[in-house]
């Protein structure tokens, strides 16, 4: 079968951090690729563009949550998303990606046929037309939650008559000034909330069922500031990005090794911020140990410097109901709120919620093994980024993005247009899979049934290591028995065809 060229070699899905990081390794690793990013908002930035709650910003430092390609500028080493939005735009814009960008389409079906090597890609604009798209390479950068839909707690607000709002559809009008605010949650994001709200009078209250392990931190790298002034711009970031990864990756192997090592260290840490003896500890004492979820950063003691000043407050306890003027407690106290947030956390979604299939047929990924942190066993031309849940999201993205341009360049070189991980029925049998997240947070519990599955080796692996991951995914042979690259047509190696030998 004769069939034109596809519309791009590659399609990306999202221009966030993800998408774009992925564009960026294409123009520098991959000339001469023909490659578009769809994305369905009007702007670029993902998570950047989309949350707007106030005092919104990073909780990874800039120099790991920044490319490995892009210094990263700022003073500020924890930024805020204004700052964030500003590096990524100076990005698209230097390397030629923003006439790239196709911006507000939305991608809600792609199917691959074997008999062409490609995908068929549906996208809808804001008017609700549909357009086809063809694409030899798919690569999902779309996140790992749901932008439509955030995680639902079930709560019963018909009786309450102030404002509610989740975090993730902030309005742009809400004017909290002396409004007694209830944030419910102890997240990042409430983390982040609790002392943005308090610079316009009022008092706002965390209310948590559980507390989470926080550490202070400066918002401003003193040794990357330093580096800037006396070094080369490049070394300089490269310097303190290592530094940064290394003490990330010590601090993660030492929780997992000497919990209560590093539970005395975090109780030190509450108390020069807040004064041994002046506050709650079973407020701020989780009943698991650190890094079973992710630890909590606190720039500049923001968030403890409220609670000193009497602006702001932390209440531990279970809620009975919503009533007229508040949140009742199961204790019987009255929590009394104009406003109550909702940050009780994100929903989790697999590839977008794009429906995915092969030949017509729903593809359930849930039934698929990743594949060198980024690909899925049996599905042909396709990866995608779900980033390290102990370590900055772009650690992953890098190294998958490099990694993507070495099998993009060597399905050119074989003249390939189909690759895909192979695992066969009696392979699959011999693997021995391990839980893929080994985190106790409730949105990670929660998603576990549609998420892809993990083995304990490689490749058939969704690791957390990223010095290791980075060394093997630079280093490992594309070409390694298990991708298999063909052409469509009559010759082609194909999932199905592999099974069927099997069997």
């Amino acid at each position: 079968m004769q069939v034109g060229k596809p519309d791009f070699d590659v399609l990306i899905v999202g221009a966030g951090i993800s998408g774009i990081g992925m564009a960026a390794h294409l123009e520098m690793e991959c000339p001469g690729t023909n490659y578009g990013i769809v994305e369905r908002r009007d702007d670029l930035g993902g998570t950047w563009d989309l949350f707007r709650y106030p005092g919104i910003r990073s909780d990874s430092d800039m120099h790991t949550l920044g490319f490995d390609f892009e210094p990263w500028k700022h003073e500020k080493a924890i930024a805020d998303a204004p700052s964030i939005l500003e590096y990524l735009n100076r990005i698209v814009d230097e390397r030629g990606i923003r006439q790239k960008i196709r911006f507000g389409l939305k991608v809600v079906a792609a199917d691959f046929r074997k008999e062409e090597g490609r995908w068929h890609v549906t996208v809808e604009g804001e008017d609700g037309e549909r357009k086809l798209i063809t694409t030899g390479f798919l690569f999902l950068g779309s996140g790992y939650y749901d932008y439509d839909d955030p995680y639902d707690a079930g709560f019963d607000f018909s009786e309450y008559e102030g404002e509610v709002i989740h975090p993730q559809f902030w309005p742009e009008d809400l004017d909290y000034t002396g409004k007694k605010v209830v944030v419910v949650g102890s997240t990042a994001t409430a983390v982040t909330i609790v002392p943005a709200m308090t610079d316009k009078g009022g008092h706002v209250t965390m209310l948590q069922r559980t507390p989470t392990w926080m550490v202070n931190r400066p918002a401003r790298d003193k040794l990357a500031n330093f580096l800037r002034k006396v070094l080369p711009e490049g070394v300089a970031y490269s310097i303190t990005r290592w530094k940064n990864i290394r003490m990330q990756d010590f601090a993660f192997n030492l929780a997992r090794r000497k919990p209560e090592k590093v539970k005395k260290a975090l109780k030190k840490g509450l108390d020069n911020a807040l004064g041994s003896g002046n506050y709650n500890e079973a407020d701020f004492t989780p009943p698991y140990n650190p890094w079973e979820q992710r630890l909590c950063l606190v720039p500049d003691a923001d968030f403890f410097e409220a609670i000193k000043n009497k602006k702001a407050s932390v209440k531990t306890g279970h809620i009975a109901k919503f009533e007229k003027n508040g949140v009742r407690l199961k204790s019987g106290e009255l929590l009394e709120a104009d406003i109550i947030v909702t940050a009780t956390g994100l929903s989790l979604a697999v590839a977008g919620k794009i429906e995915v299939s092969v030949g017509g047929e729903h593809v359930d990924f849930s039934e698929r093994f990743y594949y060198m942190n980024c690909m899925f066993s049996n599905l042909p031309n396709l990866a995608g980024v779900f980033g390290y849940l102990n370590a900055s999201w772009t650690l992953r993205a890098d190294i998958i993005s490099h990694y993507v341009c070495r099998v993009v360049n060597q399905m050119k070189e074989t003249g390939a247009d189909t690759v895909v991980p192979v695992l066969t029925l009696q392979a699959e049998t011999e693997i021995e899979e391990e839980d893929i997240f080994d985190f106790s947070s409730g949105y990670i519990q929660r998603a576990k049934h549609i998420m892809p599955r993990s083995s304990v080796e490689y490749p058939w692996r969704l690791n957390q290591d990223y010095l290791y991951d980075r060394k093997l995914m630079r280093t490992a042979p594309i070409d390694d028995g298990v991708l298999t690259f063909s052409k469509s047509g009559a010759n082609a190696v194909l999932p199905d065809e592999q099974l069927e030998a099997a069997e």
